[in-house]
């Protein structure tokens, strides 16, 4: 999955994510799961390290949330046991060499988020050569199977942002097309997004005028797109699916960039930017997916797997055993619920400057 990721935002994100108040879902062991094992039992694994391998520095979310969340899980379940962490920056032969350097520190298990999910194949039949175990973190890996998938639901996010827009559209009696904006071609979760997306444009009765696969989901090169698209379709554009909150933050700045009026737009992640946007009336939706949930998720079945256990998945993808999580939309309608009375963000970030107003009319406080 999973999974999802504007700089402006990086601080504020901190206490946004790592203020959730919600409780990950841990995994149950059973007799059925993973490929390989590691480790002994739990006396065997004490002063034991796990690699934690994130895809990229674009999005802030990987340094600012899931790393301290999942270390923090970790330590809970083992004081003792150290967490190797590395960010390939979008690079994958480089995520492919902090692999082989985690493994040559005789780490005990790897949760990876693929830069490349083909090429982490290789990382996955390494590892496994070796008896430890790789749970693919947020990004599924389709052609070799790890031992354990762990993310939100990515086709289902696809298709709810979708559905939520269309069905907007439909009650604004909207006429014209759709631009669909998708997360990187690299990325196995964003593919699943894509298909999640068309499963509901596609029937939808809305002209799909074009769409695009962002190289390393970067808002820059969707907002450079999305400016082509506006020259060339003008005022036939009533809608913009875009696959996370970066790229839908992009296509927003194409639109104001080209000084016309911004139709709804979608996202995913539920950034601070993204609800700020939502507040202001400039995004449409985006997706509530705590980042809390997946990792800590991800260091239960880690310590499972480290303890010589084999995780029952609860559902399988890419004949992976898996756990996949449900998501909520977020629209203006329901955010103040979703995500402020929940305590995941804090009025105090988001409700700043020029979103003070939107806030106070959405009795945000």
């Amino acid at each position: 999955m999973n999974r999802a990721k504007m700089r402006t935002s990086a601080f504020a994100a901190v206490a946004v994510l790592a203020g959730s108040v919600l409780a990950a879902c841990g995994s149950g062991s059973g007799s059925t799961g993973g490929n390989t094992s590691g480790g002994g039992g739990s006396g065997a694994v004490q002063n034991a390290k796990v690699a934690f391998l994130m895809p990229d520095l674009a999005s802030t979310r990987y340094e600012l949330a899931d790393k301290p969340l999942f270390e923090a899980k970790m330590k809970q379940l083992c004081p003792t046991c150290e967490v190797i962490y590395q960010n390939a920056d979008s690079d994958a032969a480089k995520q492919q060499q902090q692999a082989n350097s985690a493994l040559a520190q005789g780490v005990k298990a790897i949760v990876i988020d693929p830069v490349d999910s083909a090429a982490a194949a290789t990382i996955v039949k390494s590892a496994q050569s070796q008896q430890v175990p790789v749970i693919a973190y947020d990004r599924p890996i389709p052609a070799t199977p790890a031992d354990y998938y762990i993310s939100f639901d990515n086709e289902k996010i696809g298709a709810m942002i979708a559905q939520s827009l269309v069905d907007h559209l439909k009650k604004e009696n909207a006429k014209g097309g759709i631009l669909q904006v998708n997360g990187s071609p690299t990325d196995a979760a964003a593919g699943l997004i894509k298909k999640g997306i068309h499963s509901a444009i596609d029937p939808s009765g809305f002209k799909l005028l074009a769409e695009y696969d962002t190289p390393d989901w970067q808002p820059e090169k969707a907002q450079t797109w999305v400016s082509g698209q506006i020259t060339q379709f003008k005022d036939q554009i009533v809608g913009v699916v875009a696959a996370n909150d970066g790229t839908g933050g992009g296509s927003i700045a194409a639109f104001k960039a080209a000084g016309v009026k911004v139709p709804p737009v979608t996202g995913n992640d539920a950034e601070l930017a993204a609800a700020q946007r939502i507040i202001a009336g400039d995004q449409y939706n985006t997706i509530s997916k705590p980042i809390k949930i997946v990792a800590e998720a991800s260091a239960n079945v880690a310590w499972e797997f480290m303890q010589g256990k084999k995780p029952a998945g609860k559902s399988t993808l890419y004949n992976t055993p898996s756990e996949l999580f449900v998501p909520t939309v977020v629209t203006k309608e329901n955010i103040k619920e979703v995500l402020f009375d929940s305590g995941i963000m804090k009025a105090a970030d988001a409700c700043t400057g020029e979103y003070a107003k939107g806030c106070a009319e959405l009795g945000i406080k």
